[in-house]
């Protein structure tokens, strides 16, 4: 199976076209104040309106106010939804789009029994922040921590580079890698050989 491959914290016009032109296969757009990745509902309305239709477009949110999410999803056209604070499954589950959970791997102990209570989620991201905190942070997690019996799609993130992706894949084996400093020149600012390079080793491993 070929791993999917997600680029995350896009902010710019030329970075989602560079996206396009690589033919991966989805786009990340923040919507968490506290980001420095963060785009407006009107930034990610034009950016996401330039998107082909086959590629896949999520909305990232951490803690956010269900009248918020609704604002961002009556203007802007996305497909999947990513929850990275203390969000339960009913808030998840009530917008009427798949989801994707994240899992903080810095700080939980048992992933398997954090995944049974989303059993309606679409997939879980693992990601190397602890509780409370956003990925984007560069840094790796222990990948033998990943439990093998898990049922739904893994999307690994955390600290992935051009340097580091094609061990991840082969170690991990997951259903998607998801990526956003490790193809930066800086926070929110993707580089393009980066991006070629990142998508050259996926597809290597």
């Amino acid at each position: 199976m070929q791993t999917r491959i997600k680029f995350c914290g896009m902010t710019t016009q030329q970075d989602v076209q560079y996206a396009i032109d690589l033919a991966i296969d989805a786009l990340g757009f923040v919507f968490v104040k506290e980001s420095s990745r963060m785009v407006t509902i009107e930034q990610a309305e034009n950016l996401v309106d330039k998107t082909p239709p086959f590629m896949v477009k999520v909305g990232l949110f951490m803690n956010t106010e269900v009248a918020y999410i609704q604002d961002v999803l009556n203007s802007v056209k996305l497909n999947l939804l990513q929850f990275h604070g203390g969000e339960n499954e009913e808030f998840c589950k009530q917008f009427s789009l798949p989801y994707l959970k994240a899992v903080p791997m810095g700080t939980t102990v048992s992933v398997s029994d954090f995944c049974l209570k989303f059993p309606t989620a679409t997939g879980f991201v693992l990601d190397s922040h602890a509780v409370g905190q956003m990925g984007g942070n560069g840094k790796v997690f222990e990948w033998s921590n990943i439990p093998k019996n898990l049922e739904k799609p893994i999307i690994l993130a955390g600290g992935l580079t051009p340097n580091n992706v094609a061990e991840a894949v082969r170690v991990v084996r997951p259903y998607a890698v998801d990526v956003s400093s490790g193809i930066e020149t800086s926070k929110g600012i993707k580089d393009l050989a980066k991006m070629e390079h990142f998508i050259k080793e996926v597809r290597r491993a």
